[in-house]
């Protein structure tokens, strides 16, 4: 059973019903109380990195967060915002994130006249950049569905796990022990984000 966190900003039904399709179960969760029987987790997330975090502070998310993935050890799987909030902030806002990952959230740097617009939106090709058991090495291009104009840079690059290029090379997906995070939505990029979460549950 993996858990849904619900914290007011997400496509929760649209990875629920994908998570039923490949055969999974799992529940939204809005009880921060339910966080002490979870066994796996999702954070999604959609919007403002300070709106997200100010949520999960003011509801009291992130003691139990971390008591269940720092402590516990529960795997969780964080998608677009909730890869970043994972990190230790953005230059979206001023608020520190979770600090999971030693990484910072940048937003885009394009210059003027490029044909690359923030925020990148649409499906991207990713690079393997580590064996992991998240997203396995292909021999055809594996492409996911990107909406975001902030992206993770890791200080320790052994965490990054995919990387993708909208004008310059950034990270797609991160790893480290039992967190695992992805920028772009696996929930609605087909076949290869429902091979990813095909993975996530078999963790």
């Amino acid at each position: 059973m993996i858990y849904i966190v619900n914290y007011g900003l997400g496509n929760l039904n649209s990875i629920r019903n994908i998570i039923k399709k490949i055969g999974g179960e799992s529940k939204i969760i809005d009880d921060v109380n339910e966080v002490k029987n979870a066994k796996k987790l999702i954070l999604p997330g959609i919007g403002s990195f300070d709106h997200g975090m100010k949520f999960l502070n003011e509801k009291g998310w992130v003691d139990a967060l971390n008591e269940a993935v720092l402590e516990r050890k529960v795997p969780v799987l964080g998608i677009c915002l909730g890869m970043q909030l994972m990190c230790k902030g953005s230059e979206e806002g001023v608020l520190p994130g979770l600090g999971w990952f030693d990484a910072d959230v940048k937003r885009f740097s394009i210059p003027p006249g490029s044909p690359f617009k923030i925020p990148h939106m649409g499906w991207n090709a990713v690079h393997v950049k580590k064996g992991n058991p998240l997203v396995e090495e292909k021999e055809e291009e594996q492409r996911f569905y990107f909406v975001h104009s902030y992206h993770v840079v890791c200080n320790n690059k052994q965490d990054e796990l995919l990387s993708a290029v909208h004008d310059y090379e950034f990270t797609a997906a991160i790893s480290h022990e039992n967190m695992y995070a992805t920028q772009f939505h696996p929930e609605k990029s087909h076949r290869f984000g429902m091979d990813l979460l095909k993975h996530f549950i078999a963790i």
